[in-house]
């Protein structure tokens, strides 16, 4: 019998642009105009800054918002880096992973490296989303619970066969690629501990891993055929706590498609804080004022607490505005009283108001063990008032995703925002938008060096 990554391997090397379905085209359109609004917008942020310090400013590959040429792994980790750093990226229901901060800048950085065109990178981009959504069903949870980041494990094997499809791999040597990413997936999830960086560059890592492993493997380098269910291999490495179940990965490769789910965020903040923030933004709509609020009572999935609810008096008052992206409770005072949650909401200035802190207070959780997550992310709050009232909402879905899917000009409207954000004028963000449309079906990706400033 094949082995899984062998299994991929084919499925990989039969995909072409004929086979794939028109909404897995939609997607990858949507994904890269999204990443690229999201790594221009971060362009000037510090931990930006501090990743551009560490690669090499030659060669010829773009760096998103930047000038000049990049190294291809370099511009990898940067953009992955941009593209994750503020947490307002594409996630997938049923992971949860970011698959477009990963597979776009490791997929773009390949074409350009080797010259390719549009129909190249769309083959890499399609592939990839869908093979790293398809790794994150395997083991639900597991790799969370173990302390690590999927979008960081699962990313790696992911780019790497994204990669390795757009360069047009044989499938001996996908098989290595896949294979030689297990050794270089990574990412532990401390960063909950205090806000600081690393989980913003575990998009960037994985993406410059995948690329180098597929590099790798067309050079030769060998790696395992069993590296996903092998008993050294990547679920026993990061998801050690259940039996990997591996059908949702393999079963109908090439005739089912799951990439057209992924879901895109209107908010700039945790995933799974997303129906949390809208329920509060219904609550303020009603009516009520903040002052009016006794207590506000949420039921919230078990697999989520350790992440988005504890330690609750940390997550009431977040030490940094990174942290308070991952606080449920901060993230429905600031939609509460702002009526919304982009880029702005979370400023270290925003993290010190009094009365956001005050209401974030006021919000705690109880465990609903009916709850559907991770299949599904749905948010719930029951406020009690000061008059003895109570005031319910519920968010059956996350808007964005599958069952509420953003429209196209709510999602350029989020681009051209996220672009002004980052300094780019109108005039530029358009023409950009205008490329984002036609990108797929260019002969070259020259069209790109046109914004390198």
């Amino acid at each position: 019998m094949p082995t899984i990554a062998e299994q991929i391997a084919a499925w990989l090397t039969d995909t072409t642009v004929d086979t794939m379905p028109d909404a897995a085209v939609v997607t990858a359109r949507r994904l890269f105009l999204d990443v690229s609004g999201l790594c221009v917008a971060a362009r000037r942020e510090d931990y930006v800054t501090a990743t551009l310090a560490a690669v090499e400013r030659s060669g010829p590959c773009t760096v998103l918002g930047h000038g000049g040429g990049f190294d291809g792994c370099g511009a990898a980790l940067v953009n992955g880096t941009a593209a994750h750093g503020e947490d307002f990226d594409d996630t997938f229901e049923g992971g949860p992973v970011h698959s477009g901060a990963v597979i776009v800048p490791a997929v773009l950085a390949a074409c350009e490296r080797d010259n390719l065109g549009g129909d190249r990178f769309l083959i890499g981009v399609v592939t990839g989303v869908e093979l790293m959504c398809r790794l994150s069903l395997v083991a639900p949870m597991a790799t969370h619970n173990a302390g690590f980041h999927p979008t960081a494990v699962f990313g790696a094997v992911a780019a790497a066969g994204g990669v390795g499809a757009s360069l047009g791999l044989s499938r001996a040597q996908l098989v290595s690629a896949l294979g030689i990413a297990g050794s270089m997936a990574s990412g532990i999830i401390e960063y909950l501990a205090d806000g600081t960086w690393t989980k913003r560059m575990h998009a960037g890592w994985a993406a410059q891993s995948g690329l180098r492993a597929a590099l790798m493997a067309r050079g030769g380098f060998l790696g395992p055929r069993t590296v996903l269910e092998g008993v050294h291999g990547v679920y026993r490495a990061f998801a050690p706590s259940v039996k990997p179940n591996f059908e949702p990965l393999v079963e109908g490769l090439g005739r089912r498609w799951v990439l057209p789910a992924v879901a895109f965020k209107p908010y700039a903040c945790g995933t799974m804080t997303q129906p949390f923030i809208d329920c509060a933004i219904r609550l303020a709509a009603s009516g009520v004022r903040a002052e009016d609020v006794e207590q506000i009572e949420c039921e919230a999935a078990a697999g989520t607490v350790p992440r988005l609810w504890e330690p609750l008096a940390i997550k009431h008052r977040p030490p940094t505005p990174y942290a308070a992206k991952f606080s449920t409770p901060f993230c429905m005072a600031v939609g509460f009283f702002d009526r919304r949650a982009g880029l702005a909401q979370f400023t270290a200035e925003r993290t010190r108001d009094r009365e956001v802190l005050s209401l974030a207070s006021k919000i705690r959780y109880t465990i609903d063990p009916a709850n559907e997550y991770p299949r599904k992310f749905t948010g719930h709050l029951r406020a009690t008032l000061a008059d003895g009232r109570h005031v319910e909402f519920r968010q059956p879905c996350m808007r964005g995703g599958a069952d509420a899917p953003l429209p196209r000009g709510e999602l350029e409207t989020k681009f051209s925002e996220n672009a002004r954000y980052g300094g780019w004028t109108d005039e530029t963000a358009g023409r950009w938008l205008d490329v984002s449309r036609r990108v797929f079906t260019e002969p070259t990706l020259d069209i790109l060096k046109q914004f390198r400033v």
